[in-house]
């Protein structure tokens, strides 16, 4: 496919031919389009004022991509002054296009071509680019303005070549090429203080000292440099040198040896050979022999290099062999002057050894970089920090000789910094099972279990449940609610506080019921007195519900009773006699009276008289009226109470009333009723003494309805609800105290329901979790006869099976061998023999030291190679990771000449002399060596030699202090089912504890605990005492109502028998006493009568008569008064004594009684008193009576028939109130121990005379009880301590040592509550760990530059590793002691990572030379105000240098320093400090934050001055400059100033011993007249009232005059006020003398 296009516009025309795969078109296009010239500012003139100015052009816009595109640009007027005007003032002509076609380049272009960035360069300042620096100005205060660059180019993206940048910007604007920045504002060198001076370089004559300090801190960003480090000065001792003396020294001085080299080399001679230098100074030389091994080690790199990629591909040897080369190093004699001399002024008989053989260098090998491992960080999480990968790579092959040493084997980088495209870290949380069951603990005092049968305890419990940590899953899962996660550690939940594992809860109690009083026995009523059947009823009587407990599958009892009658009727007539007596004939005699009948309902109230079936009773009814004459007898008393409450075979129940005779007939009157008249009796009571009632049963348990099967199927797949099924129970008719009886003995339609409905019983399946994950095996592999690792899982049961439902998994743990974990695989070193003694080169011996003899110290090798167990090769790298110390491939050697000592082998080694002993073994010299001087040197040649004899006794010695008794762990699955079944978790019992043992060989050196116990430690058995709960008494008996009369409590108590013990539960609040009292409080109500006078009926009225008159007028009556229990009948005997009622309640026992005589007016009995109305306090009651018979005389009178009298409050009248008992305590079921109760108080109806009466009274004038009597109540359940498993033992805190320990640790999942078992402190356990020997190796000091066979020069200092046994703290004792290398592992790894070996340089007499480094500075960072500048630090450190000889002071090295970067640097500040003015001067210095006295640091242009001069100078005698720039006078002298403020002299102070006298020749004839003595004294002051010249002051003088003024004013005041008073001549009273306390306050 192709295309051509061709663009025009007013630059030219540009041609674009487009073929598939060739863009070279396009790229030319895009240049010529940038290629021209931008035309951003087209100005015309007009009138040489206003001119056309045009912005750049925009972006090419279209609707789609091609040559369609448009560009735009404004256009405006300017002034030439350069404000803008309005079009119209430029010329319209001239006005320049504001738009232009464009081509827009498609979208797909801009994949072609992209912007390459490099790095930001460095911070330099402004202007200045490069290498150049600004200079430091005092202006810099904390930093200085800089700029960083970088190199931006438009590449293609297909080669990566370089295009126009114009291309690049047609896409998107380019990134800016430099950014501003800071440099830190120059720092100078910082040194120390300069060290003390060194001893005289000579012990006679003239000699040199220096002192040197060291470098702190470098220069950085353009500070000073760090001035000299040396100083120098010449020392003389007072002893001269001897004159026979020699003026120089000469020493033997060596270079430093070659590199090794292999002989088969040409120029091996040439460059063997030994140089002697006679010139004058040793620069040339050092020169170039540095140039020289410059070249070789060039020479060798580039070999290596070469050889290394030749064999790239045998990284992996299988042996390693060495090569032994040789060395030479230049020997000259030096004087000290520094000169070089003839080698035989030092050598004399011996010649310098200046060969030796050596081992090639190898240079270590690595493998290639294993691949990088997983990012640590996965995942996105609030933690902003980035992750990190690891790679690695192994040795391949040590290094040996001055080879290169290995690299790092492993490198670190940070990986997924920005975290945003990472997914979401998983969150994890708190999840929960099912409560278990609900458990009651058995209150204090029940705790044994033969006193209390705690299955059958109800009431509020407590119930747990377990807690476990599940990850969660991602929100976008559909099934996220109903997921069940798999348990995951704890520990990723610890940030959150895991749900309560406890609450309370409640087991239903036996149904309880508060009843109300029986009803009264109603009348014999019908069944159904709407559809009244037969002559049978029932008489029944009801009580009602006050409070019922919330228990659903009780019952409470019965609520009616019922007894079977005859002739029932539901509704009855009732007759009110309403009018009076009216007589038929005349005045008196017979008569009628109108009665009101009313047809009542069994509750008497009106009913229609329809109701009533039989026929009514008349509405009059005949009557008497008494004549003058007749017999009037009083109406009769209300009926008795029955004497039985049922009627038996033997017994039934009779009451009576009684009439009195009010009035004697007269002559031909009617005559009165005989005396049986006057009393009636009737049967009350005669139904039988068998009462009946219904008895229900509890309910049974809810059961599958059948009747609802059908329903049930149909509607099975649209809900999951638990289906309704229905409960029944058994009803039938019981005779009180008896059998059941047949059921028509029972009210058939008061029958209780025997069948409700009710939920069924869901099934619940019982549900797990999901097993967790298998734990994780071992990451390394285990020897091959170690025990096979095992791995584990579990899951939880979240869910318990319920009704019917799936049982639960028999395995809930499960555990298993590792598969993954592979078996250590066994390879061994192979040790070829040793090489014969290779020594150096003949050719090179003979060229040096002439010598021809092949003899002398020489080096041997060895191969080694790796093999299987089996004997198979392997790869080297193979046993370096598993064979163990690698052996070692070389060893000196010597090849004996003849002049050396001879020497027989050593014998073998003496028996030892037991544990601890020694053994010997010897040699002896042989033949000529006998008598040779250096072969008796039993240093170098020992002849005996003594061996310490191997002892495998090792002793014991227990360590530390014992652990914590640390009780059994249950078994896992245990723990697992622990939540269901409610284990106790056992805080007491047998246990063990355990002591750690330190095992030690005889010479008291620490070995492995296994040598002397099996575990590494002391076991013993132990005992956790158990918890002893706090023991309360019995209950002691009911006290005595708390109220004498009325409603109060009684109260039952327990005291406390024996305190908690050990952690047992606790009592409960103790008293006063410290005695726990639990207590129990129930209402009670004592009658106020228990007691009350019963009264019989009056007796006749008897009436003493005379000469046999009529018996009539007055006379008295009596009855009997008996003392009776309330409630009993009134014809039981045994009556009470009297005592026993209230006496001032007892009734009268006579009265006087008034029988009318014949003719006189008889009135009835008098009426009860009217209600007194409280709210009128002058009101009074009245009671009325009633004429019975007129009086035969008309104009005779009645007696009165109405009565008044005043009321009054507690004597005529009394109000009544309610009170309520207290509350008692909460009341629970029989067997509850907590939970919900109930609590209860009585009522009372209190009279207004305080006494208590019956309820009703209180009824009767209509109060209305709004108080509340029964009300619910919750006791607090004892919620014991719930603690978590204990977690696993953890890893011991130290490896090795004495300091080990391991702890585990459990956390409180529920705090007790009330008096449940609290949490035990011990939350944390710890355990010793066994005390193994921890073997490090030490690095030894640096030893003392040694130089070999000379006596300075190119040295070597050398410092080694030793294996030492320590007991894990380095600062008790015993020390570090030291052991078989072995112990340690492998030397030559150990060796490997350590600098084992420096050069050094031992200086000659007279030497110019660089001390050694100094210690690191403290590590110190750039900061700005205080704040850190960078995270890393930099120390320093510097090596001065030290003049011995002035003549070699040309030839003296440059002193050096260095930095390395370091973490945990400080800021640092610096400050110039100064002392006290001595002599107008003083010291100045510089001294930095951390009180270090520091050169450089500080500002040079803030340096305080360190002479002080006074204007004009002090010349005066005993004059001097003062701090403040005046001249003053010296002590004792007074300063005598001029008009203009200057010292004019100093004039001696009297009286003050003056040791300096003045010069008599320069005082002479000035003297003038001395000043007074007061001017001494004020010449302190600030204030001076003495003037230069003597003279008092004016300002004295004012302050003299105001302060007599005011002493004056102050004393005619005073004599005013305490004047005394003429008028009053009594002496005013004595006054309190005024104190003054002493308050501390120093101004008194």
């Amino acid at each position: 496919m192709g295309w051509t296009m061709t663009l025009k516009d007013d630059f030219g025309v540009s041609a674009w031919t487009r073929h598939t795969g060739n863009f070279l078109s396009l790229f030319l296009l895009i240049s010529s389009l940038f290629s021209i010239p931008a035309h951003s500012d087209i100005v015309l003139s007009k009138a040489h004022h206003f001119s056309w100015k045009a912005g750049s052009w925009g972006q090419c816009v279209g609707e789609v991509c091609g040559s369609g595109g448009v560009q735009t640009r404004a256009i405006w007027c300017v002034h030439m002054e350069g404000w803008t005007t309005h079009n119209s003032h430029c010329q319209h002509v001239e006005k320049p296009e504001s738009k232009r076609q464009c081509f827009k380049v498609c979208d797909w272009h801009q994949d072609l071509f992209e912007w390459e960035i490099s790095d930001w360069g460095a911070c330099v300042l402004v202007p200045f680019f490069s290498n150049e620096l600004k200079m430091r100005t005092t202006e810099c205060i904390t930093a200085q303005h800089g700029i960083q660059r970088r190199n931006i180019h438009c590449v293609r993206t297909s080669n990566r070549s370089t295009v126009s940048i114009r291309i690049c910007e047609f896409f998107s604007q380019k990134p800016p090429v430099e950014q501003a920045c800071l440099i830190p504002c120059p720092q100078d060198c910082v040194v120390s203080d300069f060290t003390t001076w060194s001893s005289c370089s000579k012990t006679c004559g003239a000699g040199l000292q220096h002192r040197t300090r060291h470098v702190l801190a470098a220069p950085m960003y353009g500070g000073a440099n760090c001035p000299n480090l040396t100083e120098t000065r010449t020392c003389t001792n007072s002893v001269d040198c001897p004159v026979a003396e020699g003026e120089y020294q000469y020493s033997l001085k060596v270079g430093a040896w070659s590199k090794c080299r292999l002989p088969h080399n040409k120029d091996a001679v040439l460059n063997g050979r030994t140089t002697v230098d006679f010139g004058v100074g040793s620069n040339e030389n050092n020169s170039i022999t540095t140039q020289t091994l410059d070249s070789h080690h060039q020479l060798r790199h580039h070999q290596y290099h070469h050889n290394h990629q030749a064999q790239a591909h045998i990284r992996y040897p299988m042996s390693w062999e060495l090569e032994v080369g040789y060395q030479t190093r230049h020997v000259r004699c030096a004087r000290s002057d520094g000169k070089n001399v003839m080698l035989s002024l030092c050598t004399k008989d011996t010649s310098p050894l200046t060969f030796q053989a050596c081992v090639m260098p190898k240079d270590c090998q690595t493998s290639d970089w294993s691949s990088w491992s997983f990012c640590s960080k996965t995942c996105r999480s609030t933690d902003l920090s980035p992750g990190y990968r690891v790679r690695t790579r192994i040795m391949t092959q040590i290094p040996h000789g001055e080879g290169k040493q290995c690299p790092a084997l492993e490198e670190k980088e940070a990986c997924n910094i920005i975290g945003d495209l990472l997914p979401k870290c998983p969150r994890y949380t708190w999840r929960t099972t099912d409560w278990g069951e609900c458990r009651i603990r058995p209150l204090l005092g029940q705790q044994d279990r033969r006193r209390a049968n705690i299955s059958l305890l109800c009431g509020g419990g407590v119930q747990t449940r377990k807690t476990y940590c599940v990850q969660v899953p991602d929100d976008s899962a559909a099934h996220y609610k109903k997921e069940v996660s798999r348990p995951v550690n704890a520990w990723l939940c610890d940030g959150d506080d895991p749900p309560l594992a406890a609450q309370t809860c409640s087991v239903p109690c036996q149904h309880q019921c508060l009843l109300s009083q029986w009803s009264p026995w109603s009348a014999c009523l019908h069944e159904n007195c709407k559809e009244p059947q037969g002559k049978k009823g029932f008489r029944l009587r009801k009580r009602e519900v006050l409070w019922e407990s919330s228990n659903t599958l009780g019952t409470c009892p019965h609520l009616m009773e019922f007894i079977p009658c005859e002739d029932p009727a539901c509704y009855l007539w009732q007759t009110q006699q309403k009018g009076k007596c009216i007589p038929t004939n005349s005045s008196c005699g017979p008569g009628t009276a109108v009665q009101n009948v009313t047809c009542v309902d069994a509750e008497g109230g009106d009913v229609p008289d329809g109701h009533c079936v039989e026929e009514p009773p008349p509405t009059e009814e005949a009557c008497d009226v008494a004549c003058s004459t007749d017999c009037v007898v009083g109406s009769w008393s209300s009926w008795s109470s029955c004497s039985h409450s049922c009627a038996t075979k033997t017994a039934e129940g009779k009451q009576s009333r009684s009439r009195t005779v009010l009035a004697i007939p007269g002559k031909d009157g009617k005559a009165c009723p005989p005396a049986p008249a006057l009393q009636e009796w009737r049967v009350c009571n005669d139904h039988p003494c068998s009462v009946f009632y219904w008895e229900a049963s509890e309910w049974g348990p809810c059961t599958e309805d059948a009747s609802s099967k059908t329903n049930e199927t149909s509607s099975r797949n649209e809900t999951s609800a638990c289906p309704v099924g229905v409960q029944s129970r058994n009803v039938s008719c019981m005779r009180m105290n008896a059998a059941p009886v047949l059921s028509k003995r029972c009210l058939e339609s008061s029958r209780p329901e025997t069948t409700r409905p009710c939920l069924f019983p869901c099934k619940k399946d019982c549900v797990v979790t999901p097993f967790s994950e298998w734990t994780a095996c071992p990451a390394s592999c285990l020897p091959d006869n170690s025990t096979a690792a095992m791995q584990s899982r579990y899951r939880i049961i979240i869910q318990t099976p319920a009704n019917g439902g799936q049982e639960c998994p028999d395995t809930l743990y499960e555990g298993r061998e590792c598969d993954s974990v592979r078996v250590c695989p066994v390879f061994r070193w192979r040790m070829n023999k040793w090489h014969s003694c290779t020594l150096v080169p003949d050719s090179v011996r003979r060229g040096l030291s002439g010598s021809g003899e092949a003899c002398g110290n020489g080096l041997e090798t060895r191969g080694i190679s790796c093999v299987w167990e089996d004997g198979e090769p392997a790869n080297m790298t193979e046993c370096l990771k598993w064979a163990g110390p690698f052996p070692s491939q070389i060893r000196e050697c010597r090849v004996a000449c003849k002049d050396d000592c001879t020497l027989t082998a050593w014998s073998k080694f003496s028996d030892c002399t037991g544990c601890g002993g020694s053994r010997t073994r010897r040699r002896s010299l042989v033949g000529r060596s006998k008598k040779k001087e250096r072969c008796l040197n039993a240093e170098m040649y020992p002849l005996e030699e003594n061996q310490t004899c191997p002892c495998n006794e090792f002793l014991s010695q227990p360590f530390g202090n014992w652990s914590a008794c640390i009780l059994p762990n249950p078994p896992v699955f245990e723990s697992l089912h622990g939540w269901m079944r409610h284990r106790e978790v056992k805080e007491c019992g047998q246990g063990l504890r355990y002591r750690a043992v330190a095992c030690v060989d005889q010479r008291g050196h620490l070995v492995n605990p296994v040598l002397c116990t099996d575990s590494g430690y002391i076991v013993e058995v132990c005992h956790i005492a158990c918890p002893l709960d706090c023991k309360l008494s019995d209950w002691s008996s009911w006290s005595a109502c708390s109220s004498s009369c009325g409603s109060g409590l009684k109260i039952r108590s327990k005291w406390l028998r024996e305190k908690a013990f050990n952690g047992g539960r606790p009592c409960p609040k103790l008293d006063l006493k410290n005695q726990a009292q639990v207590y129990e409080a129930v209402p009670c109500n004592r009658e106020c009568g228990q007691y009350e006078w019963r009264t019989e009926p009056w007796s006749i009225c008897t009436i003493n008569t005379v000469d046999d008159l009529p018996a009539c007028g007055e006379g008295v009556q009596s009855r009997k008064i008996r003392c009776v229990m309330r409630g009993t009948a009134s014809r039981e005997d045994g009556s009470p004594d009297d005592s026993m009622c209230d006496p001032e309640e007892m009734p009268p026992r006579a009265q006087v009684c008034y029988l009318a005589c014949p003719n006189d007016c008889v009135v009835s009995a008098w009426g009860a008193w009217s209600n007194c109305c409280p709210c009128d306090a002058g009101s009074a009651r009245n009671r009325s009576r009633q004429i019975l018979r007129l009086p035969a005389v008309e104009n005779a009178a009645c007696p009165d028939l109405v009565q008044s009298e005043p009321c009054l409050l507690n004597s005529t009248y009394f109000t009544y109130q309610y009170r309520v008992s207290d509350w008692s305590t909460c009341q629970l079921s029989e067997n509850a121990i907590c939970g919900q109760g109930s609590r209860s108080r009585l009522l009372d109806c209190v009279q207004s005379d305080g006494k208590t009466v019956a309820l009703q009274k209180c009824q009767q004038f209509g109060l209305i009880n709004k108080l509340q009597l029964l009300e619910s109540c919750v006791v607090d359940c004892p919620v014991s301590c719930i603690l978590s498993d204990w977690s696993p033992w953890a890893d011991c805190s130290h490896t090795c040592g004495t300091q080990g320990h391991s702890v585990r640790t459990r956390r409180i999942l529920q705090e007790a509550q009330e008096e449940g078992r609290p949490c035990p402190s011990q939350l944390s356990q710890t355990k010793p760990c066994s005390i193994r020997p921890c073997y490090m190796w030490l690095l030894n000091d640096w030893s003392l530059c040694a130089v070999e066979g000379a006596k300075c020069g190119e040295g070597v200092r050398r410092r080694n590793l030793s294996c030492v046994v320590h007991w894990g703290n380095w600062h008790e004792s015993p020390p570090p002691q030291p052991v078989d290398r072995e112990l340690c592992g492998d030397v030559l790894r150990q060796q490997l990572q350590q600098e084992m070996e420096q050069p050094c340089f031992v200086p000659c007499p007279g030497d110019c030379h660089l001390t050694q480094w100094s210690t690191w500075s403290s590590c110190q960072l750039t900061c700005l105000e205080g704040r850190s500048f960078e995270s890393t630090g930099r120390q320093a450190r510097s090596r001065a240098v030290i003049i011995q000889a002035m003549e070699n002071q040309g030839s003296c090295p440059h002193q050096v320093f260095e930095t390395q970067p370091c973490k945990g640097g400080k800021c640092h500040s610096y400050q110039w400090k100064t002392g006290g003015w001595t002599n107008n001067e003083r010291p100045v210095w510089c001294q930095r934050s951390d009180g270090v006295n520091v050169t450089g640091g500080c500002f040079p242009q803030k340096r305080p001055t360190t002479l002080r001069h006074c204007h004009p100078p002090c010349t005066k005698p005993f004059s001097h400059c003062t701090p403040s720039g005046v001249c003053g006078c010296e002590k004792g002298y007074t300063e005598v100033m001029t008009s203009h403020g200057f010292l004019d002299y100093c004039t001696r102070t009297p009286g003050v011993d003056n040791s300096k006298k003045a010069d008599v020749k320069t005082n002479s004839g000035r003297l003038k007249p001395r000043p007074s003595q007061s001017n001494d004294l004020f010449s302190e002051w600030t204030l001076r009232p003495v003037g230069p010249d003597g003279r008092v002051k004016l300002w004295v003088y004012a302050v003299a005059i105001v302060g007599f003024i005011v002493v004056l004013f102050i004393a005619t005041l005073s004599f005013l006020i305490c004047k005394p008073s003429k008028t009053s001549k009594a002496s005013p009273p004595p006054q309190k003398p005024l104190t003054l306390a002493y308050d501390g306050d120093v101004d008194m």
